[in-house]
């Protein structure tokens, strides 16, 4: 259980020690810094410990979120200070500095706890304070301040103030407008009844697989109501991160819940949709297979470019500075975030077209508006790159080689290659990670199945993918060499599967590519989590995306078509099998040892 102090002398009709029971805290009391200092010691090292000024007035949330947010080791709001067990040190040091100085006297007018947030400060802690709006947080000297701080407090509706904070500053329209006026009340409620964010993301998740298992019936009937749960399921996705934000209940393994879930129902979903189809003798397998693999290249090009840029100096750009400026202009903003189609707007488009329509047209729109926004976003990231003055930082480069997922042929290559790297221009690297993954894409589609070009442009793809790894990726536009080794290797399983010509092979391609992206997706969230990459031994068993690649086109050239829908079946199995298991054991681990809690702030997916 956490603890917390309070320090000072007890002012007569107040709640705070109340309220800090009802946040679960076991409250202690004391009567200066000496007294503090010792209860302080007391406390067991892997316990929360906050100290809190007696005289403390505000609003229960303030509270809350000063004390309770478990993504910051230190945090602070006037009146009041904590740390979690990892930053019990730097307390403790604190605390001791300021018992020395204050001789351990009654306190008097000034705050121990915020002497404790300044000498912090002044140690170089990186304190958190979370922004209060107009919630109150104060330590009044006197009765008559103590009054106003009171009035203060009953002037503003705390659960109001909570409710709005649940919902994200920034989101999509179709989330802002449609779906978290009323969310927000039903992630209240879940947190009233004890419901946990992951409860409700696996709630979530199970409504879109029902929804996909509807899509599967390939009936009117079936589709309107996949169309209907779909968005259902999306509400609960909104509610998670609701709950989150309302009850400050994020974890590790919540966030990463909520992103691989996400995931998850959307290709779920296309495989429903697919199924569906093919019950009325349509197959669309390959549309489903390409919306998968477009939507996949859009998130990469998302997570490339915020990581090489993002910890970047010197980082301006007049393409940047427009967009800023844009954004300042209300209706621009809703538009540029339309043009994107977020996750809102994509899956209340999917669900009204099924319901309404085929899924043959839901795909052809599907692609057409995830084409034009990946062109459009890609395009101004281009430009920005091109623009901007950036000095980009070695762990930028390390986390690009990450993204990259180079397998152990493309490393051997790579180190054979580094001499001559550094000779080329900075352009190199996306240069030839693009010619050589349109060579081997190209010869997949236009060549007949079972010949050897593609072998013949797998290996050429594995020797430019290796020189555009060969030297560290801090060019301007190093970041579409992830991006674009996902397009080479995805849309060559997609077009072998395709010149195959036989039935289950386009399916067994789509469970292929799902696996691997799952493996693509997990290093993004290791990443963004500080984790790091997933292990080598992880990467070099699968193989690597040249690898893999290679393997694909060495299948195709020497199987028949059904030996090779087998082939891409077991594979399909296989990379499945060894991606999941491992990812599952890290972040159970990584939960259970009480990693950093993290939850998704950014742009929508």
């Amino acid at each position: 259980m956490p603890t917390a102090i309070l320090t000072g002398q007890p002012v007569p009709g107040s709640s705070i020690e109340s309220e800090l029971r009802s946040l679960g805290f076991d409250v202690h009391l004391a009567s200066g810094a000496a007294d503090t200092e010792t209860l302080l010691a007391r406390v067991p090292g892997e316990h929360r410990v906050a100290v809190v000024d007696a005289r403390f007035v505000g609003h229960p949330h303030a509270l809350r979120l000063g004390l309770t947010d478990p993504r910051f080791p230190l945090a602070a709001i006037p009146g009041a200070v904590t740390a979690q067990p990892a930053a019990r040190q730097a307390l403790t040091r604190a605390m001791a500095r300021e018992n020395s100085a204050g001789g351990g006297t009654v306190l008097a007018v000034d705050s121990l706890a915020d002497r404790i947030t300044a000498a912090l400060d002044a140690d170089g802690a990186d304190v958190h304070r979370p922004e209060l709006g107009s919630l109150v947080a104060a330590v009044p000297a006197d009765p008559q301040a103590r009054n106003e701080a009171r009035q203060a407090v009953a002037a503003v509706d705390d659960e109001a103030v909570r409710l709005k904070s649940a919902v994200k500053a920034r989101d999509g329209f179709v989330t802002t407008f449609f779906i978290s006026p009323y969310s927000r009340y039903i992630a209240r409620w879940c947190a009233r009844r004890g419901l946990t964010p992951n409860q409700v993301t696996t709630a979530s998740l199970i409504t879109a697989l029902i929804a996909a298992g509807c899509a599967a019936t390939g009936t009117r009937g079936g589709f309107v109501a996949a169309g209907v749960l779909l968005i259902a399921s999306f509400v609960l996705d909104c509610t998670d991160g609701q709950l989150a934000r309302y009850s400050l209940q994020y974890s590790t393994l919540g966030a990463w819940l909520d992103a691989t879930f996400d995931r998850a129902k959307e290709y779920a979903y296309y495989a429903g949709l697919a199924l569906g189809a093919a019950r009325g003798g349509d197959d669309v397998w390959a549309l489903a297979l390409g919306a998968m693999i477009l939507q996949t290249c859009r998130h990469v090009v998302d997570f490339s470019f915020n990581e090489a840029n993002h910890d970047a100096t010197a980082n301006t750009s007049p393409t940047a500075a427009l967009s800023d400026k844009l954004d300042s202009v209300g209706w621009t903003v809703w538009v540029r975030r339309m043009i994107v189609l977020p996750i809102g707007e994509r899956w209340a488009m999917i669900a009204v077209l099924t319901a309404l329509t085929t899924p043959r047209i839901t795909f052809y729109a599907l692609l057409i508006g995830c084409a034009f926004s990946a062109t459009y976003t890609t395009a101004g990231r281009v430009l920005r790159s091109l623009t901007r003055r950036a000095t980009r930082t070695d762990r930028a480069a390390k986390a690009l080689a990450d993204l990259a997922d180079s397998g152990p042929l493309s490393e051997a290559a790579a180190r054979g290659l580094r001499g001559t790297a550094r000779r080329l221009p900075a352009i190199t690297a996306p240069a030839v990670a693009l010619l050589g993954g349109a060579a081997v894409v190209a010869t997949a589609a236009l060549t007949d199945f079972g010949g050897p070009w593609p072998l013949v442009a797998a290996i050429v793809y594995l020797l430019t993918s290796a020189l555009a790894v060969a030297r560290p990726l801090k060019g301007a536009l190093d970041w579409l060499v992830p991006p674009f080794f996902r397009a080479a290797e995805y849309l060559t399983v997609l077009f072998l599967a395709a010149k195959a010509d036989v039935n289950g092979a386009l399916p067994a391609a789509f469970g292929l590519v799902a696996a691997v992206a799952y493996h693509h997706y997990d290093t993004v969230y290791r990443i963004r989590g500080d984790a790091g990459a997933p292990p080598q031994w992880l990467v070099r068993t699968i193989g690597g995306h040249e690898g893999r690649t290679l393997v694909i086109c060495v299948l195709a050239a020497l199987l028949t078509a059904p030996q090779f829908k087998l082939a891409l079946t077991v594979l399909a199995v296989a990379v499945a099998l060894v991606v999941l298991v491992e990812s599952i054991r890290f972040w159970g681990a990584a939960h259970k040892v009480g990693a950093p809690a993290v939850h998704d702030e950014g742009e929508p997916a």
